[in-house]
């Protein structure tokens, strides 16, 4: 019984000293005019994943229709428009209870952040989402899930990422870069831009950096987006010429990257579209990819049907071509809550088929 106390022990103490550090983050708040805010989601499915050229097997996982996480972001009053901004973002896999979206993650993966709102526009330093994961997730009927997405597993379900196929297509540099900087524009009539800039911080690599322009435009039932991203490294200064040899290819130099997204809402029926242009710089030679995605959602009864195919074709390179098509419906048990059933083929030239398919739950807090 003794270890059992003193696990009780030691438990009431953590949550005493959480509510004492929540009083003063509230009290704090009132003094300064500022807030904090804590919130996140948790998703949870069962079902079977197999990989092209893998194996299936049977899951209980995280991560269905969107990763679980957890954050904190706050605000202060400055004064004439002027805000200090903070916000730390941690994915967790709720399936064993470890942090980060897969083992060696950070523990603040999403998102950390400081920076200022002003009339101007925003400006953010730290660990930032990519403006092209924004553009992915925008854009395609099943969001950012990283189970049953075409467009999500062409572009960063690829190249360096998974043993169990081979493949040279795919996005690198992670959906969030560290060391970063970024400027958002104000919204002028349901039209944005922003700019961000990442460095290697590391002494006699100059030449590491990230960098990515992007504009989104919102206008009544049309949406559309523009990105252009450029990595010359991928999470540390130099690693990306042993990324290309993982898959058998020579030094690889650098990555840029432009995607274009459309969609259309007609109540009835919302249209989605993508094409993204991906070209591989090598020490001699390169190579590049052209990736393409459609699809629809379609209110059924209170929920919706979500159907997507992507298609992906190398020039030279592994000379491959991926095809991926999933279809999928969510259904909503409250304004926080939803449950959804899905299934994803996947098929690369000359590689057996993969499959998943599962039934899940997401709650928002």
């Amino acid at each position: 019984m003794k270890p059992l106390v003193h696990r009780t022990l030691k438990a009431a103490v953590r949550f005493t000293a959480l509510a004492s550090i929540c009083g003063l983050l509230v009290t704090n708040s009132a003094h300064a005019q500022s807030s904090v805010q804590l919130y996140g989601q948790v998703d949870e499915w069962v079902g079977d994943q197999k990989f092209p050229d893998g194996k299936g097997a049977a899951e209980v996982s995280g991560g269905g229709m969107s990763a679980s996480y957890w954050g904190l972001k706050g605000a202060e009053d400055l004064g004439n428009g002027y805000k200090a901004i903070f916000t730390l973002e941690g994915f967790f896999m709720a399936q064993n209870g470890e942090y980060g979206a897969f083992k060696g993650d950070t523990f603040f993966s999403r998102n950390a952040y400081v920076g200022i709102e002003s009339p101007y526009g925003t400006v953010t330093a730290g660990y930032l989402t990519t403006s092209l994961f924004v553009s992915s997730i925008l854009f395609n009927p099943f969001d950012d899930s990283y189970e049953f997405s075409p467009m999500m597993w062409h572009t960063y379900l690829g190249l360096g990422t998974f043993p169990t196929y081979n493949t040279d297509m795919g996005v690198v540099g992670g959906s969030d870069w560290a060391n970063a900087v970024e400027y958002s524009s104000p919204n002028f009539n349901g039209l944005s831009a922003n700019v961000m800039y990442a460095l290697g911080n590391t002494a006699g690599e100059n030449g590491a950096k990230k960098w990515s322009a992007q504009f989104l435009y919102f206008h009544g039932a049309f949406a559309a987006t523009g990105v252009y991203q450029y990595v010359n490294f991928n999470d540390a200064p130099g690693d990306l010429t042993s990324l290309a040899q993982s898959v058998g290819l020579a030094s690889m130099k650098s990555q840029s990257v432009a995607q274009l997204g459309l969609s259309y809402d007609l109540k009835y029926v919302k249209f989605f579209g993508q094409y993204m242009y991906t070209y591989n710089a090598q020490d001699i030679g390169s190579w590049h990819v052209n990736t393409a995605q459609g699809g629809v959602t379609v209110p059924a009864g209170p929920g919706s049907i979500m159907a997507s195919f992507a298609y992906s074709r190398d020039g030279s390179g592994l000379d491959q071509t991926r095809q991926t098509a999933a279809i999928g419906y969510d259904y909503p048990l409250s304004k926080r809550t939803d449950v959804y059933a899905a299934y994803m083929y996947d098929h690369f030239t000359s590689q057996t088929s993969g499959q998943t398919y599962g039934v899940g739950i997401r709650t928002k807090f």
